[in-house]
């Protein structure tokens, strides 16, 4: 029997996402930007699912942007943004704990003229409104940080963030892909000017996202072609992926109350009874400001990888980290920004739970790891 806890890398397609797209793969084939009939019943059905997807964060339907996913949504959110306004200012801050993709558009903007600094974050990985407000200057222009953490799922102080970059006129972007369908998510509560979603992260297909843009926002395109999202990505629409993504906002918009409570006490079991049965074993992230779906460890004495393989053989799928950076074997930096030591980082391990998860694959998860880590230590030299 096969058990998956790694929903944060990647969800599975609910079914019924994938029987209200298969029309559209088979029937409806017309292209929005035709004037004939079929062209009219595809324009029609982006807009249907763009005025969803809208309502699902309580944003206004011209302010959605259909894109290929949540790294192109952060590319054009930073980007797009940096460049349509670089005569304000040169200046942008990020969190020293954002996905890795947020780090990596930063590189860039600063091989190309731009300033970026990073807020550090608390133990639990929380950002600190005072030292955010320290990094502010004359020249800040843009601020993004993560709605929740994708690696620990500490949730940050969003509407403090929003507040402050609103009364100091600087542009708020946040990548939600993490706490969407988790937490709700409000664009005229929380003062977000930019927001990143994915479909997949919501039991949707891969390969569709969306960027929110407040209105009065303005950015540079960076895929040039048609004009397709006024403009801001041009390529015709992905519709059997924009489909999806509504369906499967339709069900997390029903569905999301319950699910939420059963990931929670699943997670509060973990956190509850992990620590009990294995001694020199510590939670990473925030107590209590954490997402529902996220119980993430680390083990004294062995590595998160030898566990992770030790797990996979006995049929549990889990994460040592990020899996947009797992290709490297450098230590996690979201960890590291936590003050914890190399060693410690590479300790540690990821368990979160999604929607076909049971309480049997908690009580396999609780059976199984005292004797794998208690083997572990036993061969290890660190321990």
């Amino acid at each position: 029997m096969s058990i998956y806890f790694d929903y944060q890398s990647s969800k599975p397609i609910d079914a019924r996402v994938i029987e209200a797209m298969i029309p559209y793969y088979r029937d409806e084939y017309g292209n929005p930007s035709s004037l004939h009939l079929q062209g009219d019943e595809a324009s029609r059905i982006v807009e249907e699912c763009r005025e969803s997807i809208a309502d699902f964060i309580k944003a206004d339907p011209g302010e959605v942007i259909f894109t290929s996913g949540a790294t192109e949504s952060n590319n054009l959110a930073l980007i797009g943004f940096a460049l349509r306004n670089r005569a304000k200012g040169n200046h942008i801050i990020i969190s020293e704990i954002e996905h890795i993709s947020i780090h990596n558009i930063a590189k860039y903007l600063t091989k190309n003229g731009f300033e970026v600094s990073k807020i550090p974050v608390d133990q639990y990985g929380r950002v600190d409104i005072r030292k955010l407000l320290g990094r502010i200057t004359e020249r800040t222009i843009l601020v993004s940080v993560g709605y929740a953490n994708n690696e620990i799922g500490t949730i940050q102080p969003v509407l403090e963030i929003g507040e402050l970059c609103r009364e100091k006129k600087i542009a708020f972007h946040s990548d939600a892909v993490a706490a969407q369908g988790l937490l709700r998510l409000d664009m005229g509560r929380d003062r977000i000017d930019l927001l990143t979603l994915s479909s997949n992260d919501i039991y949707g297909p891969k390969g569709v996202g969306v960027l929110y843009v407040r209105k009065g926002i303005r950015l540079n395109p960076l895929i040039i072609g048609g004009g397709q999202e006024k403009g801001l990505r041009s390529g015709s629409e992905n519709i059997p992926g924009i489909v999806g993504m509504k369906k499967a906002v339709e069900i997390m918009e029903k569905e999301m109350e319950e699910e939420v409570e059963r990931l929670g006490k699943y997670r509060d079991r973990l956190i509850r009874t992990i620590p009990k049965i294995i001694p020199r074993c510590h939670l990473n992230g925030h107590p209590t400001q954490r997402l529902a779906n996220n119980a993430h460890f680390r083990f004294e004495g062995i590595e998160g990888e030898s566990l992770l393989l030790s797990l996979k053989d006995k049929g549990i799928s889990v994460s040592t980290g990020s899996a947009c950076s797992s290709m490297t074997l450098e230590p996690s930096h979201t960890l590291i920004s936590l003050g914890l030591l190399h060693e410690e980082a590479h300790g540690s391990l990821e368990f979160t739970l999604g929607r076909f998860n049971k309480e049997e694959d908690v009580d396999r998860l609780l059976q199984v790891l005292p004797g794998v880590v208690e083997r572990l230590r036993e061969l290890s030299p660190l321990y």
